[in-house]
């Protein structure tokens, strides 16, 4: 299946933009306009992408899945009531799919990869590298320290997505998602703390 990734222009992406923030686009979209529809795909494609690559044992499983997610989404976005929240319904269809397709294929899950391509030219070389050990240590500390559900909090907070859409995307109260996040902040900070000898008995007895 051709997948193509691709980036919108920041002028027409920016939520800030006149008429193109996601409420706008969606009420667009639910009405014919399929370039509204074509915005939301482009906002919100990589995002969709690294969910579910972070989840599947290849490329090509992840980009299978993430043309799937988008086109349930829109086969269902009549369905889409709250239309400022978005990006919280769009992930909660993406958890669904991917859980799909965990019973029917039995993927075998990845380790999370940290993007460390930095798209600014101005960072140094040094501030390069420190980004990605950065990136290489909490992505350790996250397949160490977190319980499954617990790593899918903190990758949605990673995309970018508030409290209210991680809520939306996990079916949870506002209230329940911010009381997780503190206690996964508090989990890798004390994890963090603990010796490596500790934290291996840790991780076995989990």
């Amino acid at each position: 299946m051709g997948f193509l990734r691709t980036r919108i222009p920041a002028n027409e992406a920016s939520p800030e933009a006149s008429g193109n923030d996601d409420a706008t686009l969606v009420k667009r979209a639910q009405h014919g306009d399929a370039q509204a529809f074509a915005l939301l795909y482009r906002r919100y494609l990589d995002q969709v992408y690294t969910f579910a690559a972070n989840r599947l044992d290849s490329r090509e499983a992840a980009e299978d899945v993430t043309q799937a997610i988008f086109l349930k989404a829109v086969a269902s976005l009549p369905q889409c009531r709250e239309r400022e929240r978005f990006a919280g319904w769009l992930f909660a269809i993406a958890r669904n799919v991917i859980n799909d397709q965990y019973r029917s294929r039995r993927f075998d899950t990845e380790p999370l990869e940290f993007d460390t391509e930095i798209e600014d030219p101005a960072l140094s070389p040094e501030r390069l590298a420190e980004q990605a050990e950065a990136a290489r240590h909490l992505a350790a500390l996250r397949e160490r320290c977190l319980a499954a559900g617990e790593r899918e909090l903190l990758d949605l907070r990673l995309l970018g997505l508030n409290d209210r859409e991680i809520a939306d995307a996990l079916g949870r109260t506002h209230g329940a998602v911010r009381t997780a996040q503190y206690r996964v902040v508090q989990k890798l900070r004390d994890c963090m703390e603990l010796p490596s000898e500790t934290k291996e008995v840790a991780h076995v007895d989990r």
